[in-house]
């Protein structure tokens, strides 16, 4: 299935010339003078080789048909992370380099889209957002108001983000699972 290729976000997958991409990053340049460009960064699903590709807007790429559907996170082992399907009970394992840099966003239970190749996980979604605690973060000082700068915290997964200064340990956050950034304080 052709699609436009500035149409195509992370996790989406591409044939090109027979071999599936994983799509990273996407980014739609817009120059001031010039046609605008949209910019993959892909990996290669059999081999793990990153390559880098530059579109015009207007050009379309081939679409892998692939199968998303909504896993739930179980654990991670030696053979990699487990996820199972809630509906069928069937249990996939995706390899490190599938998860890749969102491994610290898997806590038991969370629910992501995996997507699928002939049964074999290729991709990874995860929800926009995640709910952590602060484990570690540096006392607030007196005076300092909460439109100043931000500090640095960890996290309960052991991930670094920055916080107002209102936030102390034990405070449960909500993060952007795209970048760790700090959005507002957990409801719950």
């Amino acid at each position: 299935m052709k699609v436009s290729a500035s149409s195509l976000r992370k996790g989406a997958v591409v044939d090109l010339e027979g071999k599936l991409y994983v799509v990273l990053s996407a980014q739609n340049i817009h120059p001031g003078k010039g046609t605008p460009v949209t910019q993959l960064d892909m990996r290669r699903i059999s081999d793990g080789v990153k390559i880098s590709e530059r579109y015009r807007t207007t050009e379309t790429v081939e679409r892998a048909i692939v199968d998303d559907r909504t896993y739930t996170f179980l654990y991670q082992d030696g053979e990699g992370f487990h996820f199972m399907n809630p509906e069928t009970y069937d249990q996939v394992v995706a390899p490190e380099d599938v998860v890749g840099d969102s491994a610290p966003y898997l806590t038991d239970g969370v629910q992501v889209m995996l997507s699928t190749h002939e049964g074999v996980p290729i991709a990874l979604e995860l929800p926009r957002l995640a709910t952590f605690e602060v484990v570690e973060t540096e006392p607030s000082v007196k005076g300092q108001t909460a439109s100043s700068s931000y500090k640095p915290a960890v996290l309960s997964n052991g991930l670094k983000t920055m916080v107002p200064p209102y936030i102390t340990v034990g405070t449960r956050i909500v993060v952007l699972t795209e970048d760790g950034s700090y959005q507002e304080r957990a409801k719950d």
